[in-house]
């Protein structure tokens, strides 16, 4: 049977898993009055409600008697590692692109790594029905992207098709005819080469990896050479080609639309999933026991962001969530840095509870938290701080920089120029993006990033839009100021009660409701002026003998701000911690006794 493996590569929001819904619908892989779930590749919780793709996920439909295999990759830059292992997996790719955005940040990264994997790739402009759409405009930008990214000439000569994965249509051109996706499925047999066929014994780079309750952990790959049967003797060696274990293959899963299914054979070019090892890993060769040499694996790109994960030391420690010990929290980070090559764990010498985690983003970092607290964690997490590094040639002290693309109103552009500016950004490129629209570019300290995202859309009335892309380290830029208000702690443990917070109003917008649990060293607020002050937020109203009916009924609280994860994460200094539980996100300062607190104040500012 022919085969052809592909995949599917675009910016966030582009419409890469809509179109694999219309895809599998129109190659019959479902039955006509099957219901079937809108963004089924999406199956992940955090996926659905954040309508993003986080994990790179595997499907097979058959068109014409061809088998295509189709990998839906994430569109975010934090989840790049796994759209480079990926593209080691396929021979083609579908590159999406907005009709009316035109290429963005990820798209520049994703065509980058297939170009330099030698794929040719198919372009598709999406979401041509939009009102605001340019779809001659975005073919040339397409064109010098292409270019720019050192396209030889035949990956120069893209064969083109123009639609609307939403509305289930793909053309030749721009008007259609808005039939059916045919001509895409067509194309993707006529223009990818079937997948390349190695000589020798069976051997396969495993590309992702999962734990499956009843399998036990799950490697999935193509596999490059040979043929794999149920029970034959395999081994894993690591990408330097030393063995890291010996096993038997227990099951082997191939894909059939949203399914796998078991057979008892696969051969080279089949993407498949093995079951039978338990340490073998993303970047590890699964191979014959005859096999000496491990497949290449190119390396992936280095985190730039870092975060410091600890125990929950506070007093309502284990009241909320049932995963508190840090053997349970290193266990956990543990497995998730197995699957997830572009993410670091390291344990920190001085402290025993704590662990230091490097990914590629805030939101990576956000998704990974998000994850564990929904797995009963409880934990607390420090501000998110840059990995640096230092010029092997000069010593010189080198931070990441990104690519930072912002469309907003024109009217909005001075004040979103002026407070990047003073996170030490340099403006590159300003031009129109539509009506009233500007778009900027900007070159910009990944630390000066940090939190800018809702500054940003408080700026903007939540006009703008924000894309980033990692572009390279350079020298350090100097300091950048960061948040100018002081806090407002609790001063003891209880429950706040609202007479107290409306008396504390005046002091600065709270971060709490009335009723909820507050302890010693706990930020419940913010204070208007640059210092920390603490506060009471327990004290009721002393009662007297007189009383005005329904006087007490009459408290009118400014509702707080509300705290997402990413908000309170970029919210906080150097000194204060996000403690996270299954039911709360509370900040508080990292050392909660005042008096040790000023202690270790003093003793900074004189080690200073």
């Amino acid at each position: 049977m022919e085969l052809r493996n592909i995949a599917i590569i675009a910016h966030v929001d582009h419409g890469k898993t809509t179109l694999i819904d219309r895809l599998l619908a129109q190659a019959g892989t479902f039955r006509e009055n099957e219901k079937v779930a809108e963004r089924a590749m999406d199956s992940n919780d955090l996926e659905r409600e954040r309508g993003i793709t986080i994990l790179a996920k595997v499907t097979s439909m058959q068109w014409h008697g061809v088998t295509i295999n189709i990998v839906d990759t994430p569109g975010h830059a934090d989840f790049g590692g796994e759209v480079e292992r990926i593209l080691n997996m396929v021979d083609g790719a579908v590159l999406l692109v907005d009709a009316a955005e035109g290429p963005m940040p990820q798209t520049k990264f994703v065509l980058s790594k297939a170009l330099a994997m030698g794929l040719r790739p198919i372009v598709c402009i999406n979401k041509i029905d939009k009102d605001d759409e340019r779809h001659d405009e975005v073919l040339n930008e397409v064109f010098d992207l292409f270019a720019a990214l050192d396209a030889n000439e035949d990956q120069l000569d893209f064969p083109v098709l123009y639609g609307s994965a939403k509305h289930g249509w793909m053309a030749t051109e721009p008007h259609g005819p808005k039939d059916n996706m045919a001509c895409l499925f067509d194309m993707v047999v006529n223009q990818t080469p079937a997948p390349k066929i190695e000589d020798g014994p069976f051997s396969m780079l495993a590309t992702t990896i999962e734990a499956n309750p009843f399998l036990g952990r799950l490697l999935t790959g193509r596999i490059r050479s040979g043929k794999v049967v149920t029970n034959q003797a395999i081994k894993g060696l690591a990408r330097d080609g030393s063995l890291v274990e010996k096993g038997r293959v227990s099951k082997i899963l191939k894909f059939s639309g949203l399914e796998r299914l078991t057979v008892d054979e696969a051969e080279a070019g089949d993407i498949v999933s093995i079951a039978g090892l338990t340490k073998t890993t993303v970047a590890d060769t699964i191979c014959d026991v005859e096999v000496t040499n491990a497949i290449a694996a190119d390396p992936i790109d280095p985190p730039t962001l870092s975060m410091r994960f600890r125990i929950n030391d506070g007093p309502y420690a284990g009241t909320e969530g049932a995963k508190v010990q840090s053997r349970v929290i290193r266990e956990r980070l543990m497995r998730e840095a197995e699957g997830n090559v572009a993410l670091h764990i390291r344990d920190i010498e001085n402290e025993a509870d704590a662990f230091e985690v490097s990914g590629r983003g805030e939101l990576q970092l956000a998704i990974l938290i998000e994850t564990m607290r929904r797995e009963g964690f409880e934990l607390t997490v420090g501000r998110p701080k840059v990995v640096m590094r230092d010029d092997p040639d000069t010593g010189e002290k080198l931070e990441p920089v990104e690519e930072v693309i912002i469309d907003v109103d024109e009217e909005y552009s001075g004040a979103v120029v002026e407070k990047l500016s003073a996170r030490k950004a340099n403006l590159i490129d300003m031009r129109s993006s539509g009506v009233g629209r500007q778009r900027l570019t900007f070159h910009a300290p990944t630390r000066g990033l940090i939190g800018y995202n809702s500054e940003l859309l408080s700026d903007t009335r939540g006009t703008a839009i924000m894309n980033r892309l990692f572009h390279a380290y350079e020298p350090y830029a100097g300091d950048i100021a960061m948040r100018h208000t002081g806090v407002l702690i609790s001063n003891s443990k209880g429950v706040a009660v609202a007479y107290a917070l409306w008396n504390l109003e005046d002091r600065g917008p709270m971060f709490i409701h009335p009723g909820d649990k507050v302890y010693e060293g706990m930020i419940i607020g913010e204070h208007t002026k640059g210092q920390d002050l603490e506060v009471n937020a327990l004290k009721g109203k002393k009662l007297s003998n007189v009383r005005a009916s329904g006087k007490d009924d009459a408290i009118q609280l400014t509702p707080p701000i509300p705290l997402t994860l990413e908000k309170a994460l970029s919210y906080i200094s150097d000194q204060e911690l996000v403690e996270i539980t299954p039911r709360s996100i509370r900040l508080r300062k990292a050392i909660l006794d005042p008096h040790e607190r000023k202690k270790a104040m003093r003793a900074k500012k004189a080690e200073g």
